[in-house]
């Protein structure tokens, strides 16, 4: 992969379609939307995306990952997760932050109910699927369906999740995978997996724990109630809040402000802030000192 900015080819290509069925009005704008082609993201990856329910774009430093399935409110299904991951994979060293987002009037309403019951005349994995594998194997299928929330808290990036509506299950854990949390006043959290007998499963839990504390998250995934964006301000899940129609261009400014800290220094203080929850105090200093030589030595280069 070329780790050079990501460079746009001098054509564009018509973004599939991403409706998979008639009564699926799916990113109603998608047929319309002439994607970018860039060299690390080709116009097959674009379609295979866009088809479900994922689009990328990228300017310089900043990528922008949309959700795109307005008319299942962007219900998460493996394909979905399967192009996250890939987008993890594609996107060129020279982005330093990723801004997620999400068309229409919900950020996420969690699991699609055809990975619960499967869907007529469509191939993919149901959770009776995995109630009949070897335990090993649904474990396998589980981690590769992680695969999705994990990229976003790589150290050589910042992410922001940008949400407006519903943000409920597998939506809820990946706002909770990037680093920061800006929200629209109308969007409302809910870990609803305990409705169905199920755990969240998607890498959520830990994050949960980190910014609100073992007992509050406890009662959230436990009682699975909604948290309103008041509230997620005041405990600390969510890092602004500010008026709906204003989302989109706080979002792209709040993470614009971002990139104009030193690369290496937000690499830096990332790690250092990220590992202090598993350091004792003592610890911590070694590293902050240790970071500090680092800082130095490369300034001094320069």
């Amino acid at each position: 992969m070329d780790m050079k900015a990501g460079t746009v080819q001098a054509r564009t290509a018509d973004s599939q379609d991403s409706r998979d069925t008639p009564d699926s009005a799916e990113s109603a704008d998608s047929a319309a939307h002439i994607a970018p082609v860039y060299d690390f993201w080709t116009a097959e990856q674009q379609a295979a995306a866009a088809k479900a329910g994922v689009r990328l774009t990228v300017d310089g430093e900043l990528a922008t990952v949309t959700l795109d399935r307005v008319a299942k409110r962007n219900a998460m299904t493996p394909s979905m997760w399967w192009q996250l991951a890939q987008v993890g994979r594609a996107l060129p060293g020279a982005v330093r932050a990723v801004l997620l987002t999400a068309q229409g009037p919900s950020f996420s309403a969690g699991l699609d109910r055809s990975v619960l019951v499967g869907d007529a005349g469509k191939p993919g994995k149901t959770l009776i699927d995995l109630a009949t594998s070897d335990p090993r194997d649904a474990e396998l299928t589980i981690e590769a369906f992680q695969e999705a929330f994990t990229w976003w808290r790589r150290t050589d990036l910042i992410s922001v999740a940008a949400v407006q509506g519903h943000a409920v299950g597998a939506g809820f854990q990946l706002a909770l995978a990037c680093d920061l949390r800006i929200v629209a006043d109308d969007a409302r959290f809910a870990m609803r997996e305990i409705s169905l007998g199920l755990v969240p499963d998607l890498g959520g839990t830990k994050p949960l724990v980190d910014l609100v504390g073992y007992g509050r998250a406890l009662e959230i995934c436990a009682t699975g109630r909604w948290v309103d964006a008041a509230e997620a301000l005041r405990i600390g899940l969510v890092n602004q809040v500010v008026p709906a129609a204003d989302l989109a261009h706080e979002a792209e400014l709040f993470t614009r402000e971002l990139l104009a800290a030193d690369r290496d220094a937000l690499i830096e203080t990332k790690g250092l802030i990220s590992g202090a929850v598993q350091r004792d105090y003592d610890a911590q200093r070694a590293a902050e000192r240790s970071a500090q030589v680092r800082r130095i030595r490369a300034l001094s280069q320069r």
